[in-house]
């Protein structure tokens, strides 16, 4: 089937949930790469692909909900999506997004569960590129292989701990929603373990059960979930440091560069490069 040329292509406001997929399910190809640009709160509903997605936010932040869990996607970070798995897509600010959609066996060493990706330099340049190159090709062109490099990098990239996992058990699930709204690092297993009327063993085997994380490891990634988009916003280290309740920006920022690799002041300055041209 021939592939449509790009400016045929659905965008943002036209049903995109509807016409990308349908276009998505219905062209060749083992690897496509697509360019979208989404307004502030722009929801897409839960949707699924016969493709993996790779969801490259080039700038601003996503959250992307899945029936297992919560995941947020910072600018220079990506959320591998497996084939088949039902999500939807909210955008926290302005978004430019690039996404990878490939076909299941492509390559091999393909993540097999959802994760959060950093982007290379590379990946990034590769990414760019080959949403302005045409959706038909020779493999050996310059086209195709800019396309088969970026596949096979898919695998390489790192990941990085900003997935949310939920329990199902009602109990919890409702500490956790409880916690998100007013996230603190001082979450304590015997605070938590009283509520339910639990033994701290108890409680702790049941929360690792059903997030497959300490309560300790889960709440960092909670308060982190919750900080990067008002850093992403603009709003100031210290201020969302003591609003998390973290006693020190220094004690924030240890965690912060813990979890990412990163500290939040060098997360800013990639974030605002990175979404120069949004407005």
């Amino acid at each position: 089937m021939d592939r449509p040329k790009r400016d045929l292509l659905p965008r943002p406001g036209l049903d995109i949930d509807g016409q990308r997929r349908a276009w998505l399910e219905s062209t060749d190809g083992h690897t496509i790469a697509l360019a979208s640009d989404y307004p502030r709160g722009y929801l897409v509903n839960k949707h699924r692909h016969s493709r993996a997605q790779l969801l490259y936010a080039l700038a601003g932040v996503v959250t992307v909900s899945t029936g297992i869990g919560r995941w947020v996607v910072p600018a220079g970070h990506a959320l591998w999506i497996p084939a088949g798995i039902e999500h939807a897509v909210e955008m926290l600010g302005r978004v430019s997004m690039r996404s990878v959609y490939v076909m299941p066996g492509a390559i091999g060493g393909l993540p097999e569960g959802i994760r959060v990706v950093a982007v290379t330099d590379l990946m990034r340049s590769l990414v760019v590129e080959a949403v302005t190159l045409p959706l038909e090709h020779e493999p050996m062109s310059r086209a195709g292989l800019v396309m088969a490099l970026m596949t096979l990098e898919i695998p390489r990239l790192p990941e990085r701990p900003l997935g949310l996992a939920f329990p199902a058990e009602p109990r919890l699930a409702m500490l956790c929603r409880r916690f998100l709204e007013h996230p603190s690092p001082h979450a304590r297993i015997d605070e938590w373990a009283d509520q339910l009327a639990m033994s701290r063993r108890a409680f702790t085997r049941a929360f690792r059960r059903e997030t497959g994380l300490s309560l300790s490891a889960w709440r960092q990634q909670a308060c982190l979930f919750a900080a990067l988009p008002r850093l992403a916003a603009g709003e100031a280290v210290t201020s969302v440091a003591l609003d998390l309740g973290y006693e020190s920006v220094a004690a924030f920022t240890t965690m912060f560069k813990r979890m990412l690799g990163t500290p939040p002041s060098h997360y800013l300055r990639e974030t605002r490069e990175g979404g120069a041209g949004l407005g």
